[in-house]
């Protein structure tokens, strides 16, 4: 049936081209999409069509709101589109109450969290205080809006420092030029450096908590599912905009997750956009008799734009050739490039040339091309590169990885550093790179680790890449509103002063997760000792990771916590023209 309506919407979406339609059919799940979407030219066509404005469209004083959820339900009469692309008798999948699921808008990716944001905090320490059991909020994006503007706002940075083959020293300047390693809750480290770096960054790798129940050093690694895929989903969204337009990021993950991930990576990064998952065999010894072993873990591939003409330097991670294969190579040409007969049929192997028989050459005199799994051994406990990190990746498996996706001076980064392995290699291998990393050892082991790559350490690849040391990189904090409080707890001679202090935090600290106020008083009231007494205002302060934003940097009781190099050194890393103006002077 062909009414005024209809004539009308296949008038607006014939005008597109072939962009809603495959051939003579339309493709209704691409209107659908579009229209979910708010895609903004097919919105304003709709609009602009005086049938289509009366019927879907709302005047609200001076505003006209399309009512899409009106749109989508007559696109999805099957009735009125019966030469769809994605009728019944063409189409085959699962479907809800007669509706196929990718037609439907009330299908979500299977966690219940999707459009919140969740800053999540990475310590164990977050989920084993059974005494004052988290219960983080999620913001939901509407309804939280203001609260998620606020907690996503740039970050105070403090104690910033340069290190250097001399040694450590006050920085107060921070030029494109500069290494970065910050301290603090990665999600909102990444959107402190959204007006920096969106668009710069080449390459990105992570290696996220796998959400294992296994002892993976430090980290929380058992979040639950949804949690988890919130928490990732995140991260993922910022990092997708410092990638560059050129930029590659890979994820490394195991059996547990890599799985959903996928699915939330290909809606975030785009699934045409997936190029490959790479296997990283890990051990070849046997483990268990039950079921299949597991030796590898898999590491999700994708380009920002897999149109774009992203690095690929494929000739410098070939691998040497085995001495079976060259010795079946035993012939050189004129330019010295290897060969070996083959006879047309395939069958023999002639000891000369003749009428019958080709050569057939090595691919290159370097190596066979990159295959998309590599067999490197996990770093055993007697390695020389190993800095006390169970889960710490071998540079080896990192610096394929870099060489291949990234030149020279590019920007890596990665926001679950570590133990630094992936700022060491790029460090060795002279790539510009960004570190994030919350939990307190970044201080005892990835920053001394990287202090030592700067003064020519000979571990992990330097003496393949032939490393002598040299460069720099800077070191800085998001500056934390308990610090104060910490000391001050740390310091304390007796209860009435932790009851005082527990005061202060209730009146000057937003405390974003729900700690039992009631059970904290009584505690402090209770016969338990002093040091239990302190551990738990401490306990209270580690749930409470709150930073200063950049806007409040002149706030009077917030400026006489910052040092004055630390205070220049936020203005030169934000670009305050205040800054460069008094500098140029």
């Amino acid at each position: 049936m062909n009414t005024k309506i209809m004539n009308a919407l296949n008038d607006i979406l014939s005008s597109f081209g072939d962009k809603y339609y495959i051939g003579d059919e339309l493709n209704k799940a691409k209107v659908i999409q579009d229209i979910d979407s708010y895609d903004e030219e097919l919105i304003m066509a709709l609009l602009s069509n005086d049938l289509v404005e009366k019927h879907y469209a709302r005047k609200i004083g001076e505003y006209t709101l399309i009512e899409t959820n009106k749109l989508i339900e007559t696109f999805e009469m099957d009735n009125y589109w019966m030469n769809s692309y994605t009728k019944y008798s063409k189409k085959i999948g699962l479907t809800v109450n007669g509706r196929f699921l990718d037609e439907s808008t009330d299908v979500v990716l299977g966690f219940p969290y999707k459009d919140t944001v969740l800053k999540a905090g990475m310590s164990k320490e977050d989920v084993e205080k059974e005494d004052l059991l988290p219960n983080e909020p999620f913001y939901n994006e509407v309804v939280a809006a203001e609260e998620i503007d606020t907690l996503l706002d740039k970050k105070v940075l403090v104690n910033a420092k340069r290190h250097t083959p001399e040694g450590i020293e006050e920085v107060v300047d921070f030029t494109e030029e500069d290494n970065l390693i910050l301290k603090g809750n990665n999600l909102l480290a990444l959107h402190s450096l959204k007006e920096t770096h969106a668009g710069k960054v080449k390459l990105i790798y992570i290696d996220p908590p796998f959400n294992t129940e296994g002892d993976t050093f430090e980290y929380n690694d058992y979040f639950n599912h949804s949690t988890w895929l919130t928490f990732m989903k995140n991260r993922l969204e910022i990092a997708h905009a410092l990638l560059a337009s050129d930029g590659l990021i890979l994820i490394h993950l195991d059996f547990n997750e890599v799985h959903y991930l996928k699915i939330l990576a290909d809606e975030i990064f785009g699934r045409k956009n997936f190029l490959n998952e790479i296997i990283w065999c890990y051990r070849e010894r046997e483990t268990s008799k039950r079921f299949f072993n597991r030796k590898h873990d898999t590491i999700l591939f994708y380009a920002k734009d897999k149109e774009s003409n992203y690095t690929f330097n494929n000739e410098l991670i070939r691998e040497e050739y085995s001495p079976v294969t060259l010795k079946k190579f035993k012939y050189t040409d004129e330019e010295g490039r290897k060969y070996r007969l083959r006879t047309k049929d395939g069958k023999s192997d002639p000891a000369k040339e003749d009428d019958n028989s080709y050569r057939q050459y090595l691919d290159a005199q370097s190596g066979p091309l990159p295959r998309d799994w590599f067999m490197i051994p996990f770093l055993n406990q007697a390695s020389s590169e190993r800095v006390g990190f169970n889960t710490q990746k071998p540079e080896e498996l990192i610096k394929k990885f870099i060489l291949v996706g990234s030149n020279e001076g590019d920007i890596i980064l990665d926001f679950f550093a570590g133990s630094g392995t992936t700022l060491s290699v790029a460090h060795k291998l002279k790539r510009k790179y960004i570190g994030i990393e919350q939990m307190d050892y970044v201080k005892d082991i990835t920053v001394p680790r990287l202090h030592e790559v700067v003064n020519g350490i000979q571990t992990g690849i330097s003496e393949e890449v032939n490393w002598q040391g040299g460069g720099s990189f800077v070191y800085a904090e998001l500056m934390e509103k308990s610090k104060g409080y910490l000391e001050s707890v740390l310091e304390a001679e007796d209860t009435d002063s932790l009851k005082q202090i527990y005061q202060l935090m209730l009146e000057n600290v937003d405390l974003d997760f729900r700690v039992d106020l009631e059970q904290v008083q009584e505690m402090l009231n209770d016969g338990i000792s002093l040091e239990d007494k302190k551990r738990l205002l401490v306990k209270v302060i580690d749930k409470n990771q709150l930073y200063y934003n950049y806007s409040e940097i002149d706030d009077a009781n917030v400026r006489d916590l910052i040092s004055d190099n630390d205070y220049a050194f936020n203005q030169s890393f934000y670009k305050e023209e205040e800054y460069h103006g008094q500098e140029n002077q």
